[in-house]
C-alpha cells in the first residue's frame, strides 16, 4: 500500500469539492496500478450521496447562515457533516493490488483503519455490520464503494472532534413538502474519537493526528518514510477542469437530485426563492418550488405555471406574470427569476 498526497503547491487541500472530486479523478483517468491510501480534511460541509435529494436531507438554511457547503459525491450512501475536526480516508485500487483487498470487501478496509486506532488507544472501536465503524455503539464513520472498471474507491471518515452539534443542525431537514424517490439517510448516534485515544493522542489538532494515524497504519517512525504519490500539475490541470465542468456546479451539487437536473435560486425582496427542475429539450418538464416566504399553495401554484413551459423569454415570461405571482413577487423579482432559469448551466 502507497500513500497518495493531496496537497497543493506544498499545502493541504481543505475544500471539499475539490477532495471529494479526487477518487473520481484517481480511478477513471489517474489509475495507479495497486493500492493507494489518501486522507484529508474538509472545511465545513455536508457530503450527500450521489442518489439523495438534498432537500430532503439538509437544513439549507443553517448552511447558509453558517457558510456550510453542500457538496454531491459520486458514490453512494447518506448525508454526512463534515468539519476540520474530521478526517476522510480513501482506498484508491487499481487493478491487482497485490494484497487481499477486494471489492465490497468492507472489513478488509476497515480491519487497517481499527488496528491502528487500536494502537492510539482506542480499543473499543469495531465494525459493525456491514460497514459502520462504531466506538461505545455510536458510529464514526460508514463507509462507502464506487467503482470504476477494474478501479474502485472505499472509504470513510474518523470523526476525531467534529462539531457534532453542528452536524445535528445541517442535517435536520427544514423542508417538508417534498415528496418523491431518492436514498434517505440512516440517521445513527455519532462519536468523536478523541475522548478514547491514548492521553498523548488526545491534545493534537487534526492535522497532527492525521500524521500519527498515517504512521500506525503504515507502520512507520516518519511519514516520510511511507512510499508516497504526489499529484503532478498535470493532473491539477484536469483536476481543474472536472471541477469547473461538473463537480463546482451548482446543477451538480444542488440540482442532481432523483428527478432532476437543474437548480436555480435568487435573493427577492421578501427572502429566498428556489426552484429544482427537470428540463428536456428546453422543456421544464417538472418543477419543485422551495422559499423561505409565501405559502404551500403559492409554491404549488408556481409549479404548476412552470410544468410544461419552453425555456425562452416569451414563455417564461407569460408563466410568470400570472396576478396571483404579482403579488408576491415585483417586476424585478420576476426578472430576476426569469434571467436565472434561462441560464443553460451553472
Amino acid at each position: 500500500m502507497f500513500l497518495i498526497d493531496t496537497s497543493r503547491d506544498g499545502k493541504p487541500v481543505y475544500d471539499p469539492i475539490v477532495n471529494q472530486s479526487l477518487d473520481n479523478y484517481l480511478i477513471n483517468d489517474k489509475k495507479i496500478s495497486g493500492h493507494g491510501f489518501m486522507m484529508y480534511i474538509n472545511r465545513p460541509s455536508v457530503i450527500i450521496g450521489v442518489n439523495q435529494n438534498a432537500f430532503a436531507e439538509v437544513n439549507m438554511t443553517y448552511l447558509r447562515e453558517h457558510g456550510v457547503e453542500l457538496v454531491r459525491r459520486t458514490s453512494g450512501g447518506g448525508a454526512v457533516y463534515h468539519d476540520m475536526g474530521n478526517l476522510v480516508f480513501e482506498n484508491i485500487v487499481v487493478g491487482d493490488p497485490g494484497d487481499r483487498s477486494q471489492w465490497a470487501d468492507y472489513e478488509g478496509f476497515a480491519n487497517p483503519v481499527l488496528t491502528a486506532l487500536h494502537e492510539m488507544g482506542a480499543t473499543a472501536a469495531t465494525l459493525r455490520p456491514h460497514s459502520d465503524l462504531v466506538i461505545n455503539q455510536h458510529k464514526f464513520t460508514g463507509m462507502t464503494m464506487v467503482k470504476s472498471g477494474d478501479a474502485y474507491a472505499a472509504g470513510g471518515t474518523l470523526m476525531y472532534d467534529m462539531n457534532i452539534e453542528a452536524a445535528s443542525q445541517a442535517l435536520h431537514p427544514s423542508e417538508q413538502r417534498i415528496v418523491g424517490k431518492w436514498v434517505d439517510s440512516n440517521r445513527s448516534e455519532i462519536e468523536n474519537l478523541r475522548g478514547y485515544l491514548a492521553p498523548e493522542y488526545q491534545q493534537l489538532d487534526s492535522d497532527g493526528f492525521r500524521e500519527a494515524f498515517l504512521k500506525h497504519l503504515f507502520h512507520v517512525d516518519r511519514l516520510a518514510d511511507i512510499e508516497t504519490v504526489r499529484l503532478t500539475d498535470e493532473d491539477w490541470a484536469i483536476i481543474d477542469q472536472r471541477l469547473a465542468d461538473k463537480y463546482q456546479t451548482v446543477d451538480w451539487n444542488y440540482g442532481q437530485n432523483p428527478g432532476f437536473n437543474r437548480y436555480r435560486e435568487i435573493d427577492v425582496a421578501a427572502g429566498r426563492l428556489g426552484v429544482n427542475l427537470m428540463v428536456s429539450d428546453d422543456v421544464i418538464t417538472r418543477a419543485v418550488v422551495y422559499s423561505d416566504f409565501g405559502s404551500e399553495k403559492i409554491a404549488a401554484k408556481l409549479e404548476k405555471a412552470l410544468t410544461g413551459t419552453r425555456l425562452t423569454a416569451d414563455d417564461l415570461r407569460e408563466a410568470l406574470g400570472k396576478r396571483w405571482l404579482k403579488k408576491v413577487l415585483d417586476d424585478s423579482d420576476r426578472s430576476a427569476f426569469m434571467t436565472a432559469l434561462l441560464i443553460p448551466k451553472q
